[in-house]
């Protein structure tokens, strides 16, 4: 390729998976894939963009709720003497999804979108399960709801992984509740329909992939379940929430006589293609199960928190070589470097020890978050800026003081474990910043829309 259809950027350093590249200069085709890498200029490059920054790989958000954006802090008032946890929360968040219609829900995403791009994230798996009319009906364009969050993908700049969500009963063995009408494919059948109607609107967006899911244990029945996977395309990454809370593994060992997790190694074909959201309440055979199948977790800390689900056995499950990737889930934070924190932070409180990964802790969660994550979305690529892969990076400002004064050793460190927002100078999608000095491109568009909406539906 002539090197004048080539876009060339000029970092302080580029993370790679043995260590950063400094300086480093990387080459992009109108497609934004990478053509050169190096530490030299090309001998031939026209121009050179010069980044005062450190170019790591975008994180990769394994699950999200879009629409419970439009509720994130609204459910912090605790009346006095009446118990509030994760299920209290859920009946405010089905008054949420009640309300939403298509172009509520794509604002929200869009506005959503944006902000996970300000923050680093370059791609996410949007586990979707507002499928259908307020009156629990079908639209006539059976994924119009999941167009919709595709739109507001393309519209924000970031790649998306859309994942239909098979949701069909109210509770372990029970019919589902009205205010779930929005939810529900009552059979596999319809289910694969609306998968089916996914993959084709994600045709739509070139940087659109498909997975799939079902909800829970709890939500649909187990042999649909059995089914369902049995059906669905072995190509595609398979999402499931999991002993996210203590009475969730209470219901289910009434019910069957298992606990969740035990209950999927037991009756199903585990296997490298499932994301188990959560599992946050594992007993030991459990945690051996997911790393032995070679399953991978999805870790939501700052929502987990939140909901008071519980703590995930992190420094177990990573010392014996676990999978994870981290998702933010119902969007009550949006930082990847909180997450991470939160992530280790509770492992020392419970366990008074600092160390909760060996060696480099920054530089381990970081690459497995983007590793893992990419797997999530359907992705099979590893490397870091490799030669023909889209050139997708969250640059870190080496101008901010902390960075400023840090060695190559600690800059990951230094983000990780006292970094915030504002040390990021900004996110690169397909060779091209979509996020520039804190600020999307698109920002008063999609603010407008979003500020809008909200005051249309008067839940703020």
């Amino acid at each position: 390729m002539p090197n004048k259809t080539l876009r060339f950027y000029r970092f302080e350093a580029l993370l790679q998976q043995e260590d950063w590249l400094t300086p480093a200069f990387v080459g992009v085709d109108h497609q934004g894939i990478i053509r050169y890498v190096s530490n030299t200029p090309h001998p031939e490059s026209p121009a050179i963009e010069a980044v005062m920054g450190y170019a790591i790989p975008g994180f990769q958000n394994a699950h999200s709720h879009a629409f419970q954006y439009a509720m994130a802090g609204l459910a912090e008032i605790h009346p006095a003497g009446k118990a509030d946890d994760f299920w209290s929360w859920r009946e405010a968040m089905y008054q949420c999804a009640l309300l939403i219609g298509p172009e509520e829900s794509q604002a929200i995403a869009a506005m959503l979108y944006a902000e996970m791009l300000r923050h680093g994230y370059t791609h996410v798996a949007e586990f979707h399960y507002i499928h259908h009319d307020k009156d629990g009906k079908p639209y006539a364009h059976l994924a119009e709801m999941g167009e919709r969050m595709v739109m507001a993908a393309q519209s924000a700049g970031i790649k998306i992984t859309l994942i239909p969500v098979f949701y069909q009963q109210g509770g372990f063995g029970l019919d589902p509740q009205l205010r779930q009408r929005r939810f529900i494919s009552k059979s596999t059948d319809d289910y694969l329909r609306l998968l089916e109607a996914s993959g084709k609107v994600i045709q739509s967006y070139p940087d659109a992939l498909l997975g799939c899911s079902v909800h829970s244990l709890r939500a649909v029945n187990f042999a649909d379940i059995a089914r369902t996977l049995d059906l669905v395309p072995k190509e595609l990454p398979f999402h499931i929430h999991v002993a996210e809370q203590q009475r969730e593994v209470m219901d289910c060992l009434a019910f069957c006589g298992a606990r969740p997790m035990q209950w999927l190694l037991e009756n199903v074909p585990v296997d490298d293609r499932f994301h188990l959201v959560h599992a946050t309440h594992l007993d030991d055979n459990e945690l051996n199960g997911i790393i032995s199948t070679k399953s991978n977790v999805v870790l939501c800390p700052s929502t987990e928190g939140n909901l008071g689900d519980g703590i995930f056995r992190m420094k177990e499950f990573a010392a014996k070589g676990g999978r994870w990737s981290v998702g933010t889930d119902s969007h009550i934070g949006l930082n990847p470097w909180e997450e991470f924190r939160m992530m280790d932070y509770r492992q020392r409180i419970t366990t008074h020890h600092r160390n909760t990964f060996s060696g480099d802790a920054a530089k381990y969660l970081v690459a497995e978050e983007i590793t893992t994550g990419r797997k999530a979305m359907g992705i099979a690529n590893r490397e870091f800026f490799a030669l023909g892969q889209p050139f997708d990076a969250l640059v870190l400002d080496s101008r901010t003081p902390l960075l400023a004064a840090t060695s190559g050793k600690h800059i990951l460190s230094s983000m990780v474990y006292a970094g915030d927002s504002h040390m990021l100078a900004g996110t690169i999608v397909n060779g091209q910043w979509v996020v520039k000095k804190q600020e999307h491109i698109r920002l008063d568009a999609i603010r407008a829309e979003f500020e809008s909406t909200m005051r249309r539906l008067a839940t703020r």
